[in-house]
């Protein structure tokens, strides 16, 4: 992350018994990602709003019997928080595992794998195998878009591909049907994507998948990576104004 513009961080944060100083208004997240400290996230994107539903980023506050998710704590002075635990190591561990078990995330046969955010995750969490009865899902597949494929059954409802085109394309193609295990993404007013009007064919949904559930057609295994990076650009590019100054030395 790039260093902010204008006054110095004063908001001193212990992560891990190492003090840091924070700016304010600064997440946990945030102040961890600058300092280089590693916390795991999935359904956070810098450059997009906070959902805060994958749990993953939990950190622990000293006083505080909680676990509570890092992408969402403002840094107050003297806070003390732990970034690494076995118990937030188990915690994640399990979230990853339901995670599986809860879609079909057979990696073998993903076009994503390799270049799979939820794979990196499960690596780094030490799971080998599943603890939990796999769910089996059907929630179906949608090829009707000329450039792109939606395979539902391995979304993880990390609702980034909503966030990126409402926020950063402004078209709104996407949102969330239904709650909880029958919760799915939807394009339009649940239409075949093909259908609806507002999509500008910009692929950034495509790009911001953590999984295998949006991706494009024709390409091998080996050229399916997405750039959730793309998005911090864009951002950042608008708020400086960038393209504007462009146009006016123009």
């Amino acid at each position: 992350m790039s260093p902010r513009p204008g006054p110095r961080p004063n908001v001193p944060v212990t992560l891990d018994g190492v003090e840091h100083q924070a700016y304010e208004g600064e997440t946990v997240l945030e102040l961890a990602r600058r300092v280089g400290v590693r916390i795991p996230t999935l359904c956070y994107l810098e450059g997009l709003s906070v959902y805060g539903g994958c749990r993953l980023c939990v950190v622990q506050v000293a006083g505080d019997r909680r676990l509570t998710p890092a992408c969402a704590l403002e840094v107050t002075a003297e806070l003390e928080v732990t970034t690494q635990s076995w118990e937030l190591h188990e915690h994640r561990r399990r979230i990853v595992e339901l995670l599986f078990a809860e879609g079909s995330h057979v990696c073998s046969f993903c076009v994503s794998s390799g270049s799979c955010e939820l794979q990196d995750l499960a690596t780094e969490h030490d799971v080998d195998h599943i603890h939990y009865d796999f769910a089996h899902p059907s929630a179906g597949l949608d090829a009707s878009h000329p450039k792109y494929h939606l395979d539902r059954d391995r979304c993880v409802l990390c609702t980034r591909c909503v966030r990126v085109c409402d926020e950063v394309e402004g078209a709104h193609v996407w949102d969330v049907a239904m709650r909880g295990s029958r919760g799915r993404i939807v394009a339009g007013m649940d239409q075949p994507w093909s259908e609806v009007d507002d999509c500008t064919w910009c692929g950034k949904c495509v790009l911001v998948c953590p999984t295998g559930a949006l991706s494009f057609k024709g390409r091998a295994t080996s050229e399916m990576v997405h750039d959730p990076d793309v998005v911090a650009f864009l951002s950042m590019a608008r708020e400086d104004g960038e393209w504007l100054d462009r146009k006016a030395d123009a």
